[in-house]
């Protein structure tokens, strides 16, 4: 006779284990403590076995009976339930190891193995750790885009609204090196692109006008401060690289016989080897440089630690010392600077600036022929804006 909810709530226990069957070899066992367990038999390549179904009222008896009818659909497809059983706790546990934080720091070796420049690697970490203490214990396979939104809301709520939005970037690239390594089927960031405060666009600042720009010139050559930060800041407006590339430049990298300055792929933000002609005033500076730091490995080593570089904040502090406000010059903002000064000369082709720049496009094949056809008129181009700085510090004032 089948059971009921009745009849198992009023089941009690005797000084011996009971059996109360259900039907199909489903059944409840009370024990002499008053424990009731599900219990289902069955028979395997004509052996009987049993399986532990849980306790009732945990597993309920509507619960207990849908297990058995997948075990039933197992043995007509000739599978044994136990083992199935055993090989999902298996599978479980197994999927329970692998943890957003095991998958995360997978992904970053995988990255420092294909020669991502360090301060790519240091930065996608340091987001990265922005979300662990929410999801890095979580395995990777149950984690929503509710419990990621938990950290992202914390950090908008600081105003942080563009760091928001690059935890959420990264946490995605973790979650899709998952599915391409099949240990997760869904990336839940994706649901999160409409979720976040959009940050407000901040360009960087820049002087674009030849009058202004000549007079933070002769700022620069006039700087008091440390030698080499003066030399930092002379070599940004001649060469325009962006400031992470000159910050951690080594002498190995600079032919003062071809005047060219070779830039490795691994520090370059597009990953691609970089050449940028020297013209008479740079060499000049360097050659003062090297008299300076020449006998250690970087261009602008750290006072104190010459084994490192430059502060990232020592030529914006310097500017700072000189009156320009962060509104006003940036040591970045030189890029543009060149930029808007060498297009509005109409001397040169905006394809030739754009390689000097090391700025590549959705069609990089062609952008690296570029480079190699401009190279004539990028070296002339270095010239003309070495003398053209010159002019404008010397006759805007």
């Amino acid at each position: 006779m089948a059971l009921t909810d009745t009849a198992l709530k009023a089941l009690k226990p005797t000084g011996r284990p009971t059996k109360h069957s259900d039907g199909g070899g489903l059944h409840v066992l009370v024990t002499p403590q008053g424990s009731k367990l599900w219990r289902l038999s069955y028979r395997f390549e004509g052996k009987q076995q049993t399986m532990a179904l849980g306790a009732y009222p945990a597993v309920s008896l509507a619960n207990a009976r849908r297990e058995r009818e997948g075990v039933k659909a197992l043995l007509a497809k000739g599978v044994n339930p136990a083992q199935h059983a055993k090989l999902e706790r298996i599978a479980k546990q197994a999927s329970n190891a692998v943890t957003f934080k095991v998958v995360a720091e997978e992904y970053l070796r995988k990255i420092a193995k294909e020669g991502k420049a360090d301060a790519t690697q240091s930065k996608k970490a340091w987001l990265l750790d922005l979300a662990m203490g929410d999801i890095g214990s979580r395995p990777i396979r149950d984690i929503t885009a509710a419990e990621i939104l938990v950290p992202l809301r914390r950090i908008e709520a600081k105003g942080n609204y563009e760091t928001a939005r690059r935890v959420r970037s990264t946490v995605g690239q973790i979650f899709r090196y998952a599915i391409a390594t099949a240990r997760t089927d869904n990336d839940p960031t994706f649901g999160l692109k409409g979720a976040l405060t959009a940050p407000t666009v901040s360009h960087r600042a820049a002087v674009t006008d030849k009058k202004a720009f000549g007079g933070l010139l002769r700022a620069i050559w006039a700087y008091e401060g440390m030698p080499e930060t003066r030399m930092a800041l002379q070599l940004m407006v001649l060469l325009y690289p962006r400031p992470g590339e000159l910050r951690q430049a080594q002498w190995s990298e600079i032919d003062f016989e071809k005047a060219i300055w070779t830039l490795p792929a691994s520090r370059m933000k597009m990953r691609r080897e970089h050449r940028k002609p020297l013209s008479q005033p740079a060499l000049a500076i360097l050659e003062e440089l090297r008299s300076l730091t020449g006998h250690g490995k970087f261009l602008f080593p750290a006072v104190t630690l010459p084994m490192r570089t430059m502060s990232e904040n020592t030529m914006n502090s310097a500017l700072r010392r000189m009156g320009f406000t962060q509104q006003e010059a940036t040591s970045h903002g030189f890029r543009a600077s060149a930029s808007s000064l060498l297009n509005e000369s109409g001397k040169w082709s905006p394809d030739a600036i754009e390689a000097e720049l090391a700025h590549m496009g959705a069609d990089e094949v062609r952008k690296a022929y570029h480079r190699a056809l401009y190279w004539e008129e990028r070296v002339k181009m270095a010239d003309w804006w070495a003398e053209e700085t010159n002019i404008w510090r010397e006759t805007t004032g």
